[in-house]
């Protein structure tokens, strides 16, 4: 079986093409992502055909559950099918389980080198999340968004305060006024990851404000642990980010694997953009 292993800002993933071909993808995904015994990823992602889009995307996490989305999965996805020719480009829509997804990659010397994706329109519903929190009504019987911005939440005997946003997977984020790199995620994020309030578990990133261009993060992925960068997770960031005041239009999210860029104006889709490379190729013995 043949793979090849692409990056988006430390944020790693493995590709097969599986257009063609049957198999046991979740066992593969615990297998092959294990970053002792196996290649070593944050996810697997599959290529597979669709009769909505270019082409579909399956992400299977490194604990080998299936994932909805994944906005660096969806960069790094572009750079593989591109490169090797499977769509013309440079721009290709690809069916996820969260809706289908544009992308627009950047080539140079005919590699892509960059991609921006439309992460769609965020959604801030409980039951979109989904979360398990009382829904207070607005007057018109809209749902009361505050409940969803400043969540409190205590875990380890440590107070929470979350914020909550569908990016097409769950977000709670939480904004810190002290360095990102002095919160004790590996501890915090399982348990606030697999918290009995968020039925399907939950993505959690923390943030601290730099500038209003900027924000320096960290994310702990649900069924992959702790990664260098996180695409939705970015991009949920900067939704709550842009909607509590804190920022601009545009922003770049400082992660320990790269740099990313959001964009959103406060209303309709996120746009996410930053580079992909490949790393190597290989087989993989089924």
């Amino acid at each position: 079986m043949n793979f090849t292993k692409l990056q988006a800002a430390g944020n790693d993933f493995i590709f097969i093409d599986a257009r063609n071909m049957e198999h046991d993808w979740s066992k593969l995904a615990r297998e092959i992502c294990h970053r002792q015994f196996g290649v070593g990823a944050d996810g697997l992602i599959l290529v597979a055909t669709s009769n909505t889009a270019s082409l579909k995307m399956r992400l299977f996490n490194s604990d080998g559950s299936e994932a909805e989305v994944s906005g660096n999965g969806l960069r790094c996805f572009a750079k593989y099918v591109i490169d090797r020719h499977m769509v013309a480009g440079p721009n290709l829509t690809v069916e996820t389980m969260s809706g289908v997804r544009t992308i627009e990659a950047t080539v140079s010397r005919g590699k892509v080198i960059h991609a921006k994706v439309n992460m769609g329109t965020p959604r801030f519903k409980a039951e979109d999340i989904p979360v398990l929190i009382d829904k207070p009504k607005k007057s018109r019987g809209e749902v009361d968004i505050k409940q969803l911005l400043d969540y409190p939440l205590t875990v380890d005997r440590r107070g929470l305060t979350l914020s909550f946003v569908s990016m097409g997977n769950p977000h709670a984020v939480s904004f810190l006024s002290q360095p990102v790199a002095d919160f004790p995620l590996s501890a915090i994020g399982p348990q606030v990851e697999n918290h009995p309030m968020f039925p399907e578990r939950v993505n959690f990133e923390v943030a601290r404000i730099l500038a209003r261009n900027k924000i320096g993060a960290r994310a702990w992925e649900r069924g992959a642990g702790e990664t260098l960068s996180c695409g939705s997770g970015a991009c949920a960031i900067a939704v709550i980010a842009r909607i509590k005041g804190y920022i601009d239009d545009e922003v770049d999210i400082m992660l320990e694997g790269g740099d990313l860029t959001v964009y959103w104006n406060g209303v309709g889709e996120v746009y996410l953009s930053g580079p992909v490379a490949e790393v190597f190729s290989g087989e993989w013995p089924k």
